[in-house]
C-alpha cells in the first residue's frame, strides 16, 4: 500500500512536468507567434509557468521563501506585461 507522501511526490512530478510542457509550448508561441500580441501573451504565460514551477519547487523542498519569491515574480510579471503592451500600442511607456 502506498502512503500519502508517495502520492504527493507523484503529484509534484506530474505538476512540474505539465508546467515544463506549458513552458515549452509558450516558447514555441513566442518564436512562431504571427503577431506581437501573441508574443506578449506568450511572455506572460511563461511568467505564469515560471511562477508555478517556483511554487511546486517550494512545496517539494518545504521551504517557505519560495512563496515570497513567487509573489515578487508575479508582481514583476504583471508590471512588465503592462509596460510592454503600452510600449507596443503607444510607443511610449510613461506619458
Amino acid at each position: 500500500m502506498t502512503s500519502a507522501v508517495e502520492f504527493l511526490d507523484i503529484a509534484i512530478i506530474v505538476a512540474f512536468t505539465a508546467l515544463a510542457i506549458g513552458q515549452i509550448f509558450s516558447m514555441i508561441r513566442l518564436i512562431l507567434g504571427p503577431s506581437m500580441g501573441d508574443r506578449i501573451l506568450a511572455l506572460d504565460t511563461m511568467v505564469i509557468n515560471a511562477l508555478g514551477m517556483v511554487i511546486v519547487l517550494g512545496i517539494r523542498q518545504g521551504v517557505q521563501i519560495y512563496f515570497e519569491v513567487s509573489l515578487l515574480i508575479a508582481m514583476l510579471g504583471f508590471v512588465s506585461t503592462v509596460a510592454l503592451t503600452r510600449f507596443v500600442l503607444r510607443g511610449d511607456i510613461i506619458e
